[in-house]
């Protein structure tokens, strides 16, 4: 296994790296339909001698590795994040470098925390459904696809993405009388 195989996976609320993944899932991948249980030990078991797992957050790593082993497989699974992610989605072009530009500097602006990662396949971003580069995705929802933003939108963009909406009770028990309730 080359020693550059290393692929970021969620871990609760981290993004750790970790080598050898992709390698090990190709090589437990005719265990397809086995228990999850099963799989998951073995990647671990796989992958612990080549990375430091500690024994404490053993079944976390269990858990993001059948993800990882399940998203290999073209199965539906739910990410596990809590935060602010971003997504910037291209071929690596000066576009998307002027991109990742002004997320940072609105980000920074802004004073936010965010999980921001580089999309750079075709076929990962095409299915992601984005079909113009450069894209940005903020928490899963598409953004923007084909063209830039300006810092003033995406800042906006990602104080609503970090904060949810926040209703004032009487305007809410308005806008329920409307519905006969």
């Amino acid at each position: 296994m080359p020693d550059d195989d290393i692929t970021q996976i969620s871990l609760g609320t981290f993004r750790v790296g970790i080598t050898g993944l992709k390698a090990a899932i190709e090589e437990l991948r005719s265990r397809q339909g086995r228990p999850d249980a099963e799989i998951a030990q073995a990647l671990l078991e796989k992958l612990k001698p080549r990375n430091y797992l500690p024994d404490s957050a053993a079944e976390a790593y269990k858990k993001a590795f059948l993800r990882e082993f399940k998203k290999a497989l073209g199965e539906a699974v739910e990410e596990e994040r809590t935060g602010l992610h971003v997504k910037l989605l291209g071929p690596g072009c000066s576009c998307l470098d002027r991109l990742e530009q002004t997320v940072m500097a609105a980000l920074g602006e802004l004073g936010l925390l965010a999980e921001v990662e580089h999309v750079r396949d075709k076929q990962e971003i095409a299915a992601l459904g984005v079909f113009g580069t450069p894209a940005l995705m903020i928490n899963d929802e598409v953004k923007i696809a084909g063209n830039l933003p300006n810092k003033e939108t995406l800042k906006l963009w990602l104080t609503k993405a970090k904060t949810p909406e926040i209703v004032d009770p009487y305007k809410l028990e308005e806008k329920l009388k409307g519905f006969g309730v």
